[in-house]
Protein backbone atom coordinates (compact mmCIF):
# COMPACT_ATOMS: atom_id res chain seq x y z
CA UNK A 1 0.00 0.00 0.00
CA UNK A 2 1.75 3.19 -1.20
CA UNK A 3 1.19 6.35 0.86
CA UNK A 4 1.61 9.43 -1.30
CA UNK A 5 0.38 12.97 -1.78
CA UNK A 6 -0.86 13.37 -5.37
CA UNK A 7 -2.47 16.71 -6.18
CA UNK A 8 -5.85 15.83 -7.79
CA UNK A 9 -5.95 19.16 -9.64
CA UNK A 10 -2.57 18.77 -11.37
CA UNK A 11 -1.98 15.02 -11.12
CA UNK A 12 1.48 15.73 -9.72
CA UNK A 13 2.94 13.40 -7.08
CA UNK A 14 4.13 15.79 -4.40
CA UNK A 15 5.57 13.46 -1.78
CA UNK A 16 5.72 9.75 -0.95
CA UNK A 17 5.86 8.02 2.43
CA UNK A 18 7.26 4.65 3.43
CA UNK A 19 4.98 2.02 4.90
CA UNK A 20 5.37 1.38 8.61
CA UNK A 21 7.73 -1.42 9.53
CA UNK A 22 6.59 -4.25 11.79
CA UNK A 23 8.96 -2.89 14.43
CA UNK A 24 7.28 0.52 14.24
CA UNK A 25 3.87 -1.09 14.66
CA UNK A 26 5.06 -3.02 17.71
CA UNK A 27 6.58 0.13 19.19
CA UNK A 28 3.35 2.08 18.58
CA UNK A 29 1.34 -0.55 20.45
CA UNK A 30 3.77 -0.53 23.37
CA UNK A 31 3.66 3.26 23.60
CA UNK A 32 -0.11 3.34 23.30
CA UNK A 33 -0.52 0.87 26.15
CA UNK A 34 1.86 2.90 28.32
CA UNK A 35 -0.02 6.08 27.48
CA UNK A 36 -3.35 4.47 28.34
CA UNK A 37 -2.09 3.43 31.77
CA UNK A 38 -1.64 7.10 32.67
CA UNK A 39 -4.34 8.75 30.53
CA UNK A 40 -7.23 6.67 31.88
CA UNK A 41 -6.54 7.83 35.43
CA UNK A 42 -6.64 11.53 34.62
CA UNK A 43 -9.80 13.36 35.55
CA UNK A 44 -12.05 14.11 32.57
CA UNK A 45 -11.57 17.82 33.20
CA UNK A 46 -7.83 17.34 32.67
CA UNK A 47 -8.24 15.23 29.53
CA UNK A 48 -10.48 17.73 27.78
CA UNK A 49 -7.93 20.50 28.26
CA UNK A 50 -5.99 18.75 25.50
CA UNK A 51 -9.07 18.81 23.25
CA UNK A 52 -9.57 22.53 23.86
CA UNK A 53 -5.94 23.25 23.04
CA UNK A 54 -6.24 21.22 19.84
CA UNK A 55 -9.35 23.21 18.85
CA UNK A 56 -7.51 26.46 19.53
CA UNK A 57 -4.57 25.37 17.39
CA UNK A 58 -6.85 24.36 14.51
CA UNK A 59 -8.48 27.78 14.51
CA UNK A 60 -5.20 29.66 14.84
CA UNK A 61 -3.82 27.92 11.73
CA UNK A 62 -7.06 27.17 9.90
CA UNK A 63 -5.76 28.21 6.47
CA UNK A 64 -2.66 26.01 6.72
CA UNK A 65 -4.72 23.01 7.80
CA UNK A 66 -7.29 23.68 5.08
CA UNK A 67 -4.67 23.88 2.34
CA UNK A 68 -3.43 20.41 3.23
CA UNK A 69 -6.93 19.05 2.66
CA UNK A 70 -7.17 20.74 -0.74
CA UNK A 71 -3.66 19.67 -1.76
CA UNK A 72 -4.16 16.00 -0.90
CA UNK A 73 -7.74 15.24 -1.93
CA UNK A 74 -8.87 18.21 -4.02
CA UNK A 75 -11.53 19.59 -1.69
CA UNK A 76 -12.60 23.18 -2.42
CA UNK A 77 -10.61 25.49 -0.13
CA UNK A 78 -13.84 27.02 1.18
CA UNK A 79 -15.12 23.54 2.07
CA UNK A 80 -11.75 22.66 3.59
CA UNK A 81 -11.89 25.66 5.89
CA UNK A 82 -15.39 24.59 6.90
CA UNK A 83 -14.07 21.12 7.77
CA UNK A 84 -11.35 22.60 9.96
CA UNK A 85 -13.93 24.67 11.85
CA UNK A 86 -16.29 21.69 12.21
CA UNK A 87 -13.42 19.64 13.64
CA UNK A 88 -12.75 22.36 16.21
CA UNK A 89 -16.44 22.47 17.12
CA UNK A 90 -16.52 18.70 17.71
CA UNK A 91 -13.51 18.91 19.99
CA UNK A 92 -15.20 21.71 21.93
CA UNK A 93 -18.47 19.78 22.16
CA UNK A 94 -16.70 17.16 24.26
CA UNK A 95 -14.83 19.79 26.24
CA UNK A 96 -18.23 21.13 27.31
CA UNK A 97 -20.15 17.86 27.63
CA UNK A 98 -17.86 14.86 28.27
CA UNK A 99 -18.04 15.03 32.04
CA UNK A 100 -21.85 15.08 32.02
CA UNK A 101 -22.11 12.36 29.36
CA UNK A 102 -19.79 10.05 31.31
CA UNK A 103 -21.28 10.69 34.74
CA UNK A 104 -22.33 7.58 36.67
CA UNK A 105 -25.98 6.66 36.07
CA UNK A 106 -27.95 5.74 39.17
CA UNK A 107 -30.34 2.83 38.62
CA UNK A 108 -33.86 2.78 40.04
CA UNK A 109 -33.55 -0.81 41.24
CA UNK A 110 -36.16 -1.90 43.79
CA UNK A 111 -34.57 -5.28 44.53
CA UNK A 112 -34.54 -5.70 48.33
CA UNK A 113 -30.97 -7.03 48.33
CA UNK A 114 -29.36 -3.85 47.03
CA UNK A 115 -29.29 -0.53 48.80
CA UNK A 116 -28.05 1.30 45.72
CA UNK A 117 -26.71 0.57 42.26
CA UNK A 118 -25.30 2.53 39.36
CA UNK A 119 -23.40 2.22 36.07
CA UNK A 120 -20.00 3.79 35.49
CA UNK A 121 -18.48 4.35 32.06
CA UNK A 122 -14.83 3.29 32.05
CA UNK A 123 -12.25 3.52 29.25
CA UNK A 124 -11.02 0.21 27.89
CA UNK A 125 -7.70 0.83 26.19
CA UNK A 126 -6.31 1.10 22.67
CA UNK A 127 -8.69 1.64 19.75
CA UNK A 128 -7.84 1.35 16.06
CA UNK A 129 -9.37 4.00 13.80
CA UNK A 130 -9.43 3.26 10.06
CA UNK A 131 -10.47 6.40 8.22
CA UNK A 132 -11.18 7.49 4.60
CA UNK A 133 -9.88 10.32 2.46
CA UNK A 134 -13.05 12.31 1.78
CA UNK A 135 -13.04 14.19 5.11
CA UNK A 136 -9.49 13.65 6.39
CA UNK A 137 -9.83 15.74 9.58
CA UNK A 138 -13.52 15.44 10.40
CA UNK A 139 -13.42 11.64 10.22
CA UNK A 140 -10.49 11.55 12.65
CA UNK A 141 -12.12 13.92 15.12
CA UNK A 142 -15.44 12.06 15.07
CA UNK A 143 -13.75 9.13 16.81
CA UNK A 144 -10.77 10.81 18.48
CA UNK A 145 -12.57 13.59 20.36
CA UNK A 146 -15.07 11.38 22.23
CA UNK A 147 -12.71 8.50 22.84
CA UNK A 148 -9.81 10.60 24.10
CA UNK A 149 -12.27 12.39 26.38
CA UNK A 150 -13.47 8.99 27.63
CA UNK A 151 -9.89 7.97 28.48
CA UNK A 152 -9.10 5.63 25.61
CA UNK A 153 -6.10 6.05 23.29
CA UNK A 154 -5.97 5.66 19.51
CA UNK A 155 -3.92 4.30 16.65
CA UNK A 156 -4.84 5.78 13.27
CA UNK A 157 -4.62 4.01 9.94
CA UNK A 158 -5.65 6.70 7.46
CA UNK A 159 -6.28 6.49 3.71
CA UNK A 160 -3.13 6.19 1.63
CA UNK A 161 -3.73 9.40 -0.34
CA UNK A 162 -3.92 11.74 2.68
CA UNK A 163 -0.71 10.94 4.59
CA UNK A 164 0.12 14.57 5.36
CA UNK A 165 -3.31 15.17 6.87
CA UNK A 166 -2.86 12.09 9.03
CA UNK A 167 0.58 13.22 10.23
CA UNK A 168 -0.74 16.72 10.88
CA UNK A 169 -3.28 15.40 13.39
CA UNK A 170 -0.73 13.33 15.27
CA UNK A 171 1.41 16.46 15.56
CA UNK A 172 -1.64 18.53 16.55
CA UNK A 173 -2.53 16.30 19.49
CA UNK A 174 1.07 16.13 20.67
CA UNK A 175 1.37 19.92 20.57
CA UNK A 176 -1.94 20.15 22.44
CA UNK A 177 -0.42 18.12 25.29
CA UNK A 178 -1.53 14.55 24.64
CA UNK A 179 1.10 12.12 25.98
CA UNK A 180 3.25 10.24 23.49
CA UNK A 181 1.31 7.16 22.36
CA UNK A 182 -2.06 8.73 23.05
CA UNK A 183 -2.69 9.21 19.34
CA UNK A 184 -0.39 7.54 16.81
CA UNK A 185 -0.55 7.73 13.03
CA UNK A 186 0.74 4.60 11.29
CA UNK A 187 1.24 4.12 7.55
CA UNK A 188 0.21 0.51 8.02
CA UNK A 189 -0.44 -2.16 5.41
CA UNK A 190 -3.33 -4.64 5.43
CA UNK A 191 -1.42 -7.40 7.19
CA UNK A 192 -0.36 -4.99 9.91
CA UNK A 193 -3.94 -3.77 10.36
CA UNK A 194 -5.03 -7.36 10.95
CA UNK A 195 -2.22 -7.86 13.45
CA UNK A 196 -3.19 -4.68 15.32
CA UNK A 197 -6.81 -5.82 15.57
CA UNK A 198 -5.68 -9.19 16.91
CA UNK A 199 -3.35 -7.70 19.53
CA UNK A 200 -4.91 -8.36 22.98
CA UNK A 201 -4.22 -4.79 24.09
CA UNK A 202 -6.46 -3.40 21.34
CA UNK A 203 -10.06 -3.20 22.53
CA UNK A 204 -11.97 -2.13 19.43
CA UNK A 205 -11.92 -0.80 15.90
CA UNK A 206 -13.85 2.02 14.27
CA UNK A 207 -13.94 2.12 10.47
CA UNK A 208 -15.37 4.61 8.02
CA UNK A 209 -15.07 3.45 4.43
CA UNK A 210 -16.41 1.19 1.74
CA UNK A 211 -18.64 -1.84 2.17
CA UNK A 212 -15.78 -4.07 1.07
CA UNK A 213 -13.31 -2.69 3.58
CA UNK A 214 -15.96 -2.78 6.28
CA UNK A 215 -16.78 -6.43 5.64
CA UNK A 216 -13.11 -7.43 5.92
CA UNK A 217 -12.36 -5.43 9.05
CA UNK A 218 -15.63 -6.36 10.78
CA UNK A 219 -14.85 -10.04 10.18
CA UNK A 220 -11.34 -9.61 11.59
CA UNK A 221 -12.71 -7.80 14.64
CA UNK A 222 -15.37 -10.47 15.11
CA UNK A 223 -12.83 -13.26 14.91
CA UNK A 224 -10.78 -11.47 17.56
CA UNK A 225 -13.90 -10.87 19.69
CA UNK A 226 -13.39 -7.11 19.48
CA UNK A 227 -16.18 -4.57 19.22
CA UNK A 228 -16.38 -2.59 15.99
CA UNK A 229 -18.35 0.31 14.59
CA UNK A 230 -18.85 0.68 10.85
CA UNK A 231 -19.80 3.83 8.94
CA UNK A 232 -20.03 2.67 5.34
CA UNK A 233 -21.65 3.81 2.11
CA UNK A 234 -24.95 5.45 1.39
CA UNK A 235 -27.38 6.32 -1.37
CA UNK A 236 -29.38 8.96 0.44
CA UNK A 237 -32.87 9.77 -0.77
CA UNK A 238 -33.75 13.42 -1.30
CA UNK A 239 -37.55 13.39 -1.41
CA UNK A 240 -39.39 16.36 -2.92
CA UNK A 241 -43.12 16.43 -2.13
CA UNK A 242 -45.78 18.25 -4.14
CA UNK A 243 -45.96 21.25 -1.80
CA UNK A 244 -42.20 21.82 -1.61
CA UNK A 245 -40.63 25.19 -2.33
CA UNK A 246 -39.09 24.09 -5.64
CA UNK A 247 -36.51 26.87 -5.88
CA UNK A 248 -35.23 26.03 -2.41
CA UNK A 249 -35.37 22.29 -3.01
CA UNK A 250 -33.46 22.54 -6.29
CA UNK A 251 -30.74 24.72 -4.78
CA UNK A 252 -30.27 22.30 -1.90
CA UNK A 253 -30.31 19.31 -4.26
CA UNK A 254 -27.46 20.79 -6.31
CA UNK A 255 -25.49 21.42 -3.12
CA UNK A 256 -26.40 18.09 -1.55
CA UNK A 257 -25.21 16.15 -4.57
CA UNK A 258 -22.09 18.14 -5.47
CA UNK A 259 -20.44 19.21 -2.21
CA UNK A 260 -17.05 17.57 -1.92
CA UNK A 261 -17.59 16.78 -5.63
CA UNK A 262 -20.25 14.25 -4.66
CA UNK A 263 -17.73 12.17 -2.68
CA UNK A 264 -19.78 11.99 0.50
CA UNK A 265 -21.37 8.89 2.01
CA UNK A 266 -24.47 10.95 2.89
CA UNK A 267 -24.62 12.88 -0.37
CA UNK A 268 -28.09 13.30 -1.95
CA UNK A 269 -27.51 10.53 -4.46
CA UNK A 270 -31.15 9.67 -5.25
CA UNK A 271 -33.35 12.71 -5.81
CA UNK A 272 -36.94 11.45 -5.73
CA UNK A 273 -39.60 13.87 -6.94
CA UNK A 274 -43.35 13.32 -7.04
CA UNK A 275 -44.85 13.43 -10.53
CA UNK A 276 -46.88 16.62 -9.94
CA UNK A 277 -43.73 18.78 -9.68
CA UNK A 278 -41.12 16.58 -11.38
CA UNK A 279 -40.69 18.54 -14.61
CA UNK A 280 -40.59 21.92 -12.89
CA UNK A 281 -38.05 20.65 -10.37
CA UNK A 282 -35.85 18.98 -12.98
CA UNK A 283 -35.58 22.18 -15.03
CA UNK A 284 -34.42 24.08 -11.95
CA UNK A 285 -32.00 21.33 -10.97
CA UNK A 286 -30.35 21.14 -14.38
CA UNK A 287 -29.92 24.90 -14.46
CA UNK A 288 -28.28 24.80 -11.04
CA UNK A 289 -25.83 22.06 -12.00
CA UNK A 290 -24.98 23.84 -15.27
CA UNK A 291 -24.06 26.96 -13.28
CA UNK A 292 -21.32 25.16 -11.33
CA UNK A 293 -17.76 26.24 -12.13
CA UNK A 294 -15.03 23.61 -12.35
CA UNK A 295 -11.44 24.64 -11.77
CA UNK A 296 -8.65 25.12 -9.27
CA UNK A 297 -10.00 24.12 -5.84
CA UNK A 298 -7.76 26.76 -4.27
CA UNK A 299 -9.69 29.46 -6.18
CA UNK A 300 -12.65 30.78 -4.14
CA UNK A 301 -14.66 31.16 -7.37
CA UNK A 302 -14.52 27.40 -8.06
CA UNK A 303 -17.65 25.48 -7.08
CA UNK A 304 -16.88 22.05 -8.57
CA UNK A 305 -13.73 20.31 -7.42
CA UNK A 306 -11.88 17.41 -9.04
CA UNK A 307 -12.35 13.90 -7.71
CA UNK A 308 -9.83 12.81 -5.13
CA UNK A 309 -7.57 10.81 -7.44
CA UNK A 310 -7.17 9.38 -10.95
CA UNK A 311 -8.21 6.03 -9.49
CA UNK A 312 -11.47 7.47 -8.18
CA UNK A 313 -12.12 9.00 -11.60
CA UNK A 314 -11.57 5.70 -13.39
CA UNK A 315 -13.76 3.81 -10.91
CA UNK A 316 -16.65 6.22 -11.47
CA UNK A 317 -16.28 6.03 -15.25
CA UNK A 318 -16.40 2.25 -15.12
CA UNK A 319 -19.47 2.26 -12.85
CA UNK A 320 -21.29 4.58 -15.23
CA UNK A 321 -20.33 2.45 -18.23
CA UNK A 322 -21.75 -0.66 -16.53
CA UNK A 323 -25.01 1.17 -15.76
CA UNK A 324 -25.30 2.19 -19.41
CA UNK A 325 -24.48 -1.33 -20.58
CA UNK A 326 -27.54 -2.53 -18.66
CA UNK A 327 -29.83 0.03 -20.24
CA UNK A 328 -29.12 3.23 -18.31
CA UNK A 329 -29.16 6.59 -20.10
CA UNK A 330 -26.74 9.43 -19.45
CA UNK A 331 -27.23 13.13 -20.10
CA UNK A 332 -24.44 15.66 -19.54
CA UNK A 333 -25.85 18.44 -17.37
CA UNK A 334 -22.75 20.00 -15.83
CA UNK A 335 -20.23 22.57 -17.00
CA UNK A 336 -17.17 21.78 -19.05
CA UNK A 337 -14.32 20.59 -16.85
CA UNK A 338 -10.54 20.90 -17.28
CA UNK A 339 -8.90 18.23 -19.42
CA UNK A 340 -6.16 17.73 -16.83
CA UNK A 341 -6.61 16.55 -13.28
CA UNK A 342 -9.21 14.15 -11.87
CA UNK A 343 -12.30 16.04 -13.08
CA UNK A 344 -15.60 14.38 -13.89
CA UNK A 345 -18.27 16.28 -15.78
CA UNK A 346 -21.61 16.11 -13.92
CA UNK A 347 -24.20 13.89 -15.58
CA UNK A 348 -27.79 12.80 -15.07
CA UNK A 349 -28.24 9.01 -14.98
CA UNK A 350 -31.65 7.49 -15.65
CA UNK A 351 -32.29 3.76 -15.33
CA UNK A 352 -34.99 1.22 -14.65
CA UNK A 353 -35.39 -0.40 -11.26
CA UNK A 354 -34.24 -3.76 -12.66
CA UNK A 355 -30.88 -2.31 -13.72
CA UNK A 356 -28.14 -3.94 -11.56
CA UNK A 357 -26.72 -0.45 -10.98
CA UNK A 358 -29.98 0.77 -9.45
CA UNK A 359 -28.79 -0.06 -5.94
CA UNK A 360 -25.19 1.13 -6.34
CA UNK A 361 -23.51 4.08 -4.69
CA UNK A 362 -22.00 6.51 -7.23
CA UNK A 363 -19.20 8.37 -5.46
CA UNK A 364 -19.03 11.52 -7.55
CA UNK A 365 -21.18 13.98 -9.52
CA UNK A 366 -23.63 11.48 -11.01
CA UNK A 367 -27.22 12.60 -10.38
CA UNK A 368 -30.30 10.41 -10.31
CA UNK A 369 -33.57 12.35 -10.44
CA UNK A 370 -36.30 9.75 -10.09
CA UNK A 371 -39.97 10.33 -10.88
CA UNK A 372 -42.39 8.99 -8.25
CA UNK A 373 -46.09 8.58 -8.96
CA UNK A 374 -47.07 10.12 -5.64
CA UNK A 375 -45.94 10.45 -2.04
CA UNK A 376 -46.44 6.77 -1.23
CA UNK A 377 -44.37 5.80 -4.24
CA UNK A 378 -41.65 8.27 -3.22
CA UNK A 379 -41.42 6.63 0.20
CA UNK A 380 -41.28 3.19 -1.42
CA UNK A 381 -38.42 4.28 -3.70
CA UNK A 382 -36.57 5.91 -0.81
CA UNK A 383 -36.66 2.64 1.13
CA UNK A 384 -35.79 0.50 -1.89
CA UNK A 385 -32.06 0.54 -1.22
CA UNK A 386 -29.51 -1.75 0.42
CA UNK A 387 -28.23 1.33 2.23
CA UNK A 388 -29.79 3.25 5.10
CA UNK A 389 -27.59 6.18 6.07
CA UNK A 390 -29.46 9.47 5.73
CA UNK A 391 -32.15 11.19 3.75
CA UNK A 392 -34.22 14.33 3.41
CA UNK A 393 -37.81 15.40 2.88
CA UNK A 394 -38.75 18.72 1.28
CA UNK A 395 -42.17 20.10 2.10
CA UNK A 396 -43.74 23.29 3.44
CA UNK A 397 -45.90 21.28 5.86
CA UNK A 398 -43.45 20.45 8.64
CA UNK A 399 -45.86 18.28 10.63
CA UNK A 400 -46.57 16.15 7.59
CA UNK A 401 -42.88 16.12 6.70
CA UNK A 402 -42.13 14.58 10.09
CA UNK A 403 -44.70 11.87 9.38
CA UNK A 404 -42.98 11.10 6.07
CA UNK A 405 -39.54 11.16 7.72
CA UNK A 406 -40.66 8.50 10.18
CA UNK A 407 -41.53 6.21 7.27
CA UNK A 408 -38.05 6.44 5.73
CA UNK A 409 -35.78 3.65 6.97
CA UNK A 410 -32.44 5.34 7.61
CA UNK A 411 -30.26 6.43 10.51
CA UNK A 412 -30.92 10.12 9.86
CA UNK A 413 -33.60 12.20 8.12
CA UNK A 414 -33.49 15.97 7.63
CA UNK A 415 -36.43 18.19 6.71
CA UNK A 416 -35.80 20.82 4.02
CA UNK A 417 -32.05 20.18 4.10
CA UNK A 418 -29.77 17.49 2.67
CA UNK A 419 -28.32 15.00 5.14
CA UNK A 420 -25.94 17.12 7.16
CA UNK A 421 -23.26 17.05 9.81
CA UNK A 422 -22.89 19.00 13.04
CA UNK A 423 -20.89 18.71 16.23
CA UNK A 424 -23.98 18.17 18.36
CA UNK A 425 -25.89 15.66 16.20
CA UNK A 426 -25.30 11.89 16.01
CA UNK A 427 -24.15 10.23 12.78
CA UNK A 428 -24.68 6.68 11.53
CA UNK A 429 -26.91 4.35 9.57
CA UNK A 430 -28.49 0.93 9.22
CA UNK A 431 -28.26 -2.07 6.88
CA UNK A 432 -25.28 -1.86 4.50
CA UNK A 433 -24.54 1.66 5.68
CA UNK A 434 -23.08 0.12 8.81
CA UNK A 435 -23.74 0.04 12.54
CA UNK A 436 -22.90 2.03 15.62
CA UNK A 437 -23.05 5.80 16.07
CA UNK A 438 -20.51 8.57 16.24
CA UNK A 439 -20.72 11.94 18.01
CA UNK A 440 -22.74 13.19 21.01
CA UNK A 441 -23.48 10.82 23.88
CA UNK A 442 -24.03 7.82 21.62
CA UNK A 443 -20.52 8.13 20.22
CA UNK A 444 -18.66 8.60 23.48
CA UNK A 445 -20.24 5.44 24.91
CA UNK A 446 -19.46 3.10 22.00
CA UNK A 447 -16.11 1.93 23.38
CA UNK A 448 -16.43 2.24 27.14
CA UNK A 449 -17.13 -0.43 29.73
CA UNK A 450 -20.57 0.16 31.22
CA UNK A 451 -19.72 -1.22 34.64
CA UNK A 452 -22.45 -2.00 37.14
CA UNK A 453 -21.69 -1.36 40.81
CA UNK A 454 -24.30 -2.61 43.28
CA UNK A 455 -24.16 -2.17 47.06
CA UNK A 456 -25.83 -4.40 49.67
CA UNK A 457 -25.64 -4.77 53.42
CA UNK A 458 -27.77 -7.93 53.64
CA UNK A 459 -26.17 -11.08 55.04
CA UNK A 460 -26.86 -14.56 53.72
CA UNK A 461 -27.47 -16.31 50.40
CA UNK A 462 -29.22 -15.05 47.28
Amino acid sequence: MAYATTNPYTGQVMKTFANATDAEVAQALDRAQAAFAAWKDLAIAERVKVLQKAADLLRARHTDYARKLTLEMGKLLTEAEGEVELSAQILEYYVANAETLLAPEKLPSKHPSYTESWVEHEPQGILLAIEPWNFPYYQIVRIAAPQLAAGNVLILKHASNVPQCAAAFEALFREAGLPEGGFTNLYANRDQVKAIIEDPRVQGVALTGSEGAGAVVAAQAGNALKKSTMELGGADAFVVLADADLDKAARWAVTGRHWNCGQVCCSSKRIIVVDAVYDAFLARYKAGVAALKAGDPMDPATTLAPLSSPGALEDLKQQLAQAVAHGGQVEVIGPQVPSTGAFFQPVLLSMAEDNPAYGWEFFGPVSQVIRARDEADAIRIANDSPFGLGGSVFTQDIAHGIEVARKISTGMVYLNHPTGVAADLPFGGVRRSGYGRELVGLGIKEFVNHKLIAVTDIDGAF
